[in-house]
């Protein structure tokens, strides 16, 4: 790679700035952390709700699983265009836009008579949530010097890790005592509060420089990452030999306009127009780290699709209780992120992350022992020690990856991470929802009971997922800390 080829970097940032400056940012990622907390928060708080909207709707469960599906395909296509856009505008005016679109889709859906309404504020909140997260990273990689990183980058994983995990809890306690508007309802007022405050209080800390879109990307983005998505959530709805082959073109489409994408950036990339810069790639450290955090987000995603299932339909638990028990690891993965994150500073990731994601591995392996007389305290348990194996992994991961990138590439490391995010989730809740439902409609077809069946579909499917957790552990041994001085 040439760096002289790469536009002019951002000034670097002082490793020992004066107080007033730490202050300020202090500041600004604070309220990035909250307001991406809240954002963050509503990619995963409809699926309990889903039985009370069937009923409150009238709609099946199928139609009702587009209000999560949408939300996941939306971020898949927003995303890419982020790095473009903060090249283009500064912190402040970026973070109006993302929290000013989050609130306005939340009032949509609060106020929706119908599922078309509902989902479109469902859409309008997921553009606001796909600007906000790579705003954040991008913010803390420019004003963290990188001794320090791995601490603040910990918080950030708070807000990766625990949002998502306590979206279920959440809603099952909402659902107990109000109807499904108070889902949007109670979020409202903090959305806009954060919107208020930023508004008033954070500063432009990023460059900005010229650079025009390129419409044909963008086309083509829409197409690529949105029909992959789409069409992994599409495959994980096969359960007959009939509606498989209709269930696979998005998947194609999506694949071959990923491929027209990637090649047009690779060309518009030597002219410094690429919409997203392909060149993070060639950072070996950075692809490792995307690697083994993609196959984590699959297992976790995946984890978070079928341990409710299992709940309720095998071992016949409420969605509150479903909700209460994956409470504490999402919790404990938020308590250990900032420590975490310190212990990265100090020793790197190689410490944390092959433990960790050893850890994970093995949790999936004993979930393939599951059966209708597995125990809920041996269900707590091993969920707690996912958590503890992911809380190892996300951080170090998150903070070597964008760390091993030259600041002026932080943008788009940031949106390709945010990208893969959402690719590795849907896939890794498609890969297991799918195994789950043909494995059970055999078991069934041979005579089985539904309880017994559902709990052999689930056996196969977390088989799968845990010998893909291992690529993550070969994966993990090979990352290493980027040099303070690597880019300075």
């Amino acid at each position: 790679m040439n760096p002289n080829s790469l536009p002019e970097a951002p000034p670097a940032v002082a490793s020992a700035p004066d107080e007033a400056t730490a202050s300020r940012n202090r500041l600004v990622i604070a309220l990035l952390l909250v307001s991406s907390f809240v954002v963050i928060l509503n990619e995963t708080i409809m699926g309990v709700a889903i039985p009370h909207l069937m009923h409150d709707l009238g709609i099946t469960a199928s139609t009702a699983q587009w209000l999560t599906t949408a939300f996941m395909l939306t971020m898949a296509v927003v995303i890419p265009i982020t790095g473009f856009l903060m090249q283009r505008l500064n912190t402040r005016p970026v973070f109006i836009l993302a929290m000013t679109t989050f609130s306005l889709g939340t009032l949509v859906a609060a106020l929706a008579p119908g599922l078309p309404v509902l989902l479109v504020g469902r859409i309008i909140q997921a553009i606001g949530t796909a600007i906000m997260m790579p705003l954040l990273m991008t913010t803390v990689m420019t004003l963290v010097p990188p001794e320090s990183r791995g601490k603040t980058m910990g918080n950030i994983s708070i807000v990766i890790s625990v949002a998502p995990a306590i979206g279920p809890t959440l809603s099952g306690i909402i659902l107990s005592h109000l109807t499904w508007r108070w889902m949007f309802w109670l979020v409202l007022p903090i959305a806009i509060g954060s919107l208020i405050l930023g508004a008033l209080r954070i500063s432009n800390v990023t460059e900005t420089h010229d650079s025009p879109i390129d419409v044909p990307s963008v086309i083509l983005s829409v197409f690529g990452f949105g029909g992959l998505v789409y069409g992994l959530n599409k495959i994980g709805e096969m359960t007959s030999e009939a509606g498989g082959g209709a269930n696979w073109v998005p998947l194609a489409v999506g694949a071959a306009a990923l491929g027209a994408f990637i090649a047009r950036q690779l060309w518009l990339q030597r002219e410094e127009r690429a919409l997203l810069d392909l060149r993070t790639l060639t950072s070996s450290n950075f692809a490792l780290s995307v690697t083994a955090l993609s196959i984590s987000m699959m297992s976790l995603f995946g984890t978070f699709i079928l341990l409710p299932i299992y709940m309720q339909h095998v071992l016949n638990l409420s969605p509150l209780k479903c909700g209460l028990l994956l409470l504490p690891g999402g919790l404990i993965m938020g308590l250990m992120a900032p420590p975490v994150g310190r212990l990265y500073d100090r020793h790197g990731p190689t410490l944390l992350v092959v433990p960790g994601t050893l850890m994970a591995s093995a949790v999936l392996w004993w979930m393939t022992t599951m059966t209708p007389t597995t125990t809920v305290p041996e269900l707590l348990i091993a969920h707690v020690v996912l958590s503890v194996g992911l809380a190892m992994t996300f951080t170090p991961l998150f903070t070597a990856g964008l760390g091993s990138l030259p600041p002026k590439l932080y943008a788009h490391g940031s949106a390709l991470v945010g990208t893969v995010q959402q690719l590795a989730g849907a896939a890794g809740a498609a890969l297991f929802v799918a195994l789950m439902s043909l494995q059970t409609t055999s078991l069934m077809a041979k005579g089985l009971t539904e309880i017994t069946a559902t709990a052999g579909g689930l056996r196969t499917a977390f088989v799968w997922g845990a010998v893909i957790s291992l690529f993550a552990v070969l994966a993990t041994i090979f990352v290493k800390k980027p040099a303070d001085s690597e880019h300075a």
